[in-house]
């Protein structure tokens, strides 16, 4: 089985072995996820967490069926995946970082770019959007750059002159050139 994003999200990826007996470190763990018997899929194969320990950033798991070291060493750098239906229910205004990529970004009709991906800043979470023919945008997810976000839709509203970004064809020398 292949992971679906319509199914599946990430929940990390498998990292170096830790000790003897098949188990791993987890690289890039999706917080409050990983936990003992949880069933997940590991490249295009189905299995269960059999032990989950270590830390909630640097857990430490074991897969039923990944006996010994070496096993452990084979999948490094293989994805976890988690069914969708199995991670906890999100708030409102909450989104998987997953579905804002790749999303339109636009300021009413004026296109701005795509999102790249979601950044973890320390005060808050940004959209990476990029640009054609400018640099990336920065955009914080606080209501005064966003106005809607609609992942069914595959489109993010934001105010880019909140950002201190004028949309094309607005600003002082497009009214002049309007004039001429």
């Amino acid at each position: 089985m292949v992971a679906d994003p319509s199914l599946h999200l990430s929940a990390g990826r498998v990292g170096r072995p830790h000790g003897l007996d098949g188990s791993f470190y987890v690289t890039r763990p999706r917080a409050g996820v990983l936990t003992s018997g949880l069933p997940v899929l590991v490249g295009d194969r189905e299995t269960t967490v059999r032990r989950c320990a270590g830390t909630p950033d640097k857990p430490i798991l074991a897969l039923e069926g990944v006996h010994g070291r070496a096993a452990a060493e084979e999948l490094r750098g293989a994805d976890l995946f988690v069914t969708r239906d199995l991670l906890p229910a999100l708030g409102e205004d909450e989104w998987w970082a997953e579905d804002l990529e790749g999303c339109t970004v636009a300021d009413g009709p004026v296109e701005v770019g795509t999102v790249a991906q979601l950044l973890g800043l320390p005060s808050c979470e940004v959209l990476e959007v990029t640009r054609p023919g400018a640099p990336d945008l920065l955009v914080p997810l606080v209501h005064d750059a966003i106005r809607g976000i609609d992942p069914a839709a595959r489109r993010i509203e934001i105010d880019l002159a909140f950002l201190g970004e004028a949309p094309q064809g607005s600003g002082p020398d497009a009214d002049a050139t309007d004039r001429k």
